[in-house]
Order: structure tokens, then sequence, then C-alpha cells
């Protein structure tokens, strides 16, 4: 490591001194300290202007700000963290045509009058789902506490016990029905829940009931549970709303991808559900916001709710989800949404795009992985992938090496190896991605 250049000499390059104005003398100094501790771990001691090179990427991705661009490698493809879906060309496209000037957000251009920003996304989701109406918010959670709040403030919401889950982040549906001012009734047990347990639990101050999306877990084994059919009967029998959290909010059969059966939106409505919740950021594959549909005189209920102001959406994100929306029409536009275009990828063309990977890497392997959906659906299920395997002596410390890159790799460590699934990194990214891992690599034959 003698070979390494003191923090004095590299604080004087000029390609760093720009920096130095810009971020102060002490963000220059770390950022020089951290890329010498990570020379040192490597074991590996780079050319002088390739240090300087990757100090200086590290400052312009300070200098940009806390979000940086995200090399996904993990095997999850709907990585929450990561920020879920990645979006299609087509809704970029359409963010840019419209976040840069005016648009008729809320404007009647036939009439000369305002308008409503619900309908530029309403029209798209009733004819993919069959509802008779719908409304965008901002998120999924969103979403289902303007329907508690419209429907249940003050009164009793009936929920099936073994749906009382935690999504990401620690939010619990109690706490979700709690804060909208809602009480909630739990019926059933665990890992048995019949319709008689709703129907003992209905009572004067009985107002909604609601379903559940179970995200992250499944229920398996003696258990047996309520069909999406049978509540929605027996809310039109005593005169209740029925509402669900589908959660993923799947437009199409996962089925065709070869993953199991997800219930979808049309499925939920067709069962009887008047209002259907699901999110726009997860296998809709677009931006992050919440999206109602269902009955139009339940959707006109919470159009008129005053809550709806702090949940609404901006331009931005109804421009993506109109693009996104519209590649739904058909399985072959549908295969330009990044999230199944990854589901589409065989095998083989994941084994093509790995051998630019190997050659760059010698000591590099290429292995059979496990990727998931992720974002809370199809907890058990896993689709066959295949990674690039690099065996090192410290992975954790080479796995977050390459995270302080720019832009950033996120790979997964596994038995002493940092795993890089294919399946998960765009095939635009590849060559960004190759060569910030062969930068990255310690010595494979010191591992």
């Amino acid at each position: 490591m003698r070979g390494l250049p003191a923090v004095g000499a590299l604080l004087e390059a000029p390609a760093l001194a720009s920096f130095e104005a810009m971020l102060g003398r002490a963000t220059v100094k770390r950022a020089i300290e951290r890329e010498l501790d990570r020379a040192r771990v490597s074991g590996a001691v780079p050319e002088r202007e390739t240090l300087i090179a990757a100090i200086a990427r590290r400052l312009e991705r300070e200098a940009a700000g806390e979000l940086t661009p995200v090399i996904n490698a993990t095997g999850t493809l709907l990585h929450t963290n990561l920020g879920r879906a990645p979006l299609a060309r087509e809704a970029l496209a359409a963010v840019e045509r419209f976040a840069h000037g005016y648009c008729n957000l809320e404007y009647d251009l036939d009439e000369g009058r305002r308008g409503s920003r619900y309908e530029h996304a309403s029209s798209l989701i009733c004819e993919l789902t069959g509802a008779a109406d719908a409304l965008v918010v901002n998120n999924g959670a969103a979403a289902v506490l303007l329907a508690l709040d419209t429907f249940a403030k003050g009164r009793e919401v009936v929920v099936s016990r073994n749906q009382l889950v935690e999504i990401g982040g620690g939010f619990r549906v109690p706490d979700v029905i709690a804060r909208s001012g809602a009480r909630l009734v739990e019926v059933g047990t665990t890992n048995k829940v019949r319709i008689a347990d709703f129907e003992r639990a209905l009572g004067p101050q009985s107002a909604l009931l609601l379903r559940t999306h179970r995200s992250n877990f499944a229920l398996e084994g003696f258990v047996e549970d309520v069909a999406g059919a049978e509540l929605a009967a027996l809310g039109r029998r005593v005169g209740l709303p029925v509402a669900e959290d589908l959660g993923s909010g799947a437009l199409c059969d996962l089925a065709e991808y070869g993953l199991p059966h997800e219930r979808t939106v049309k499925e939920a409505l067709g069962d009887g559900i008047g209002l259907v919740a699901f999110s726009g950021d997860k296998l809709l594959g677009g931006p992050q916001c919440g999206i109602v549909a269902g009955s139009g005189a339940l959707v006109a209920r919470l159009r008129s709710n005053p809550l709806l102001r702090a949940l609404r959406v901006d331009k931005m994100t109804l421009a993506a989800l109109g693009a996104t929306l519209r590649l739904h029409r058909s399985p072959e536009s549908r295969a330009r949404i990044p999230l199944y275009r990854m589901l589409g990828t065989t095998l083989d063309e994941l084994r093509r795009r790995a051998q630019p990977y190997l050659a760059a890497m010698p000591g590099a392997t290429l292995v059979e992985s496990q990727a998931r959906v992720g974002g809370g659906t199809l907890p058990n299920a896993v689709i066959a992938s295949l990674a690039i395997a690099v065996a090192t002596a410290h992975p954790d410390a080479f796995a977050a090496g390459l995270r302080r890159e720019n832009p950033a790799i996120v790979p997964r460590v596994e038995d002493g190896r940092a795993l890089f699934d294919l399946r998960t990194i765009a095939p635009e990214e590849d060559d960004s991605a190759i060569a910030t891992m062969t930068y990255g690599a310690p010595r494979l034959d010191e591992a």
C-alpha cells in the first residue's frame, strides 16, 4: 500500500480542485480518505488517474444531492428501497413533454373552463379494469385511508384477523384504520375465517367490509378464508360497501410469465367488490401513486371528500401513469415496461449478456440464481435467473465499495461471494456495470 498517494497530494490534483470551492475542503478530504480506504481493503493499488477519477465520481454524487442512480444487481425486481418499478421510456417521455411547460391539468379545452385532473387517467383505468369510475391519489396507503375516512370515520370496519398485516416501514393496517378515525372489528382466527364470522360481527355501527393483501407472507396448511365474491355478496345483502386493498395492482395474469397467479384488479371487480385500491409503482410498473377503481357511486363519494386535496397527484405523476397504462393495452406493448421486460427475459439471453462480464473479470463465474418480484407481492415465488459471482475474502467490503460508486451498484452477498443478478440489471447498464465492477474488484487470486 506504499504506492498509494498521500491525501495532501490528491487534494492538490487539478481534477478535484473545482469540488473544493463547491463542497468545501473537508468534504473533498473525506472523499479522498474513503477512496484510499477502499483501495487498502481491496489489496490493489490503482493508477493515480484511476484513483482521482473515482474520487471525482464520488464528489459528483455528493454535489448532485442525496439521490443517486443505482444499478440494481440484487435480483429483486420491485426493490422498495431502490425505488420500486423503473419507468418505461414512454413514461419518461410523457413526463418530459408535460413537465417543462403548461398543460390542461385542470382545464377543459372544449368548454374553456376549469376541469378535473382525475379525468386524465380514469378513462384508461376503467378501460383496462372494467371499473365504472376511478381515482388517483399519491400512494396506495392514501387510497385506503381515503376510503376509510369517507365511509367509516367514527364507525366500524370489519376485517379478517389474518389480513391485519404490517407492510414495509413498520406501517400496520390496524394503525391506518385507527388514524382514519374508524374502529377496527377483527373477525375469525389467524388461520381460519368464515363468512359466518363476518355476519356475527355486524351491528348498527358497521360501516365497511374490508379485505387487505397479505403483503410479504403467506398462510399454508390448516387454513380457511372468505373469498372476495362471498364477502361482496354479504355486503350487498346487508347494504354495506366492500373495499379491497389489492396492494400490488396486477392488471394481467402473471402466470403468463411463469409466476403463480396473482389476483388482478379485474378479478376483484368481477367478484363484485365495490372499491379496489392498488399501487401504481408495483405490478402496474408505473410511478408511485395509489389508484381506487370501482362503483361510480362509491368513487363519487371519494371525489367529494375534502381530504382528497391533500392526497392529489401532480401532472408528472399523471403523465407517467397514463403512458404506462397505455402500454398495458397489449402483451406486445406491455413488454416495453421494464418490470415485464425483466420478467420476460430468457435464461439464454441472460447467458449471452454474461459473456462480457466474464471476459472483463478473470476469476468471476456465472452461477444459477433466484430472483424475486419483491414489492410485497408473491412472497414465496422465485424466478430462475443467472448471476455473476465474485468470490473474495472481503465480500461485504467489496459490495460497500461498489455502493459508493457513481452510479452505485448494489449486489447481494451470499456464501462469501458478491452476486450480481443479471435479471435486474438493465441491458443498457451492462457497460457501466462492467467498468465499475472491474475497477472495484479485489485481486481474485488472493480471495
